[in-house]
């Protein structure tokens, strides 16, 4: 088994510890396609919290929506994410690192704990790929986000040739 081997076998092994498997990939909402690959990277679109083709909550953060609530609702968006990356990739062991998550916010006028929100996507990258979901990450705070969900997560990933 090869160094890279090795590396997928953990990633779908501390996904399994952690009880979660890949969700199917969330069907677009409009006129993209839910991730793209272009040589070692992919990059995925924006992932809302979404279950068995429901949002799980709506509402600002800060306002409707508790930080525990929203952070939860990050890492469902992380999931999504990774099984959107892990689509055009060749499946979860193709992910080599985590680059850059981006993560929005709806948050109420006067909410400022976008970062603590998503955490909750970056500790799940962590948990799963270790240093190598290691990540730049952007929290941004906007007013309404489609669906009236409380967050959505972005991922730039690069994957094994």
């Amino acid at each position: 088994m090869s160094e890279g081997d090795d590396a997928a076998s953990a990633a779908d092994e501390r996904l399994a510890a952690l009880g979660l498997t890949l969700p199917p990939v969330v069907t677009p909402l409009a006129a993209y396609v839910p991730a793209v690959r272009s040589g070692t990277t992919v990059y995925t679109a924006g992932q809302l919290p979404m279950a068995d083709g429901q949002l799980l909550s709506s509402g600002r953060v800060g306002a409707e929506v508790g930080v525990a609530e929203a952070a939860a609702l990050a890492r469902t968006c992380a999931l999504n994410a990774l099984a959107a990356a892990a689509s055009v990739a060749g499946g979860l062991g193709a992910i080599k690192r985590i680059i850059k998550l981006t993560g929005f916010v709806a948050s109420a006028p006067d909410f400022t704990g976008q970062p603590q929100v998503v955490n909750g996507a970056s500790e799940l990258l962590l948990e799963i790929f270790g240093d190598a979901g290691r990540h730049a990450r952007s929290a941004v705070g906007t007013a309404v986000l489609p669906l009236n969900a409380p967050v959505e997560v972005e991922l730039i990933v690069e994957v094994r040739d």
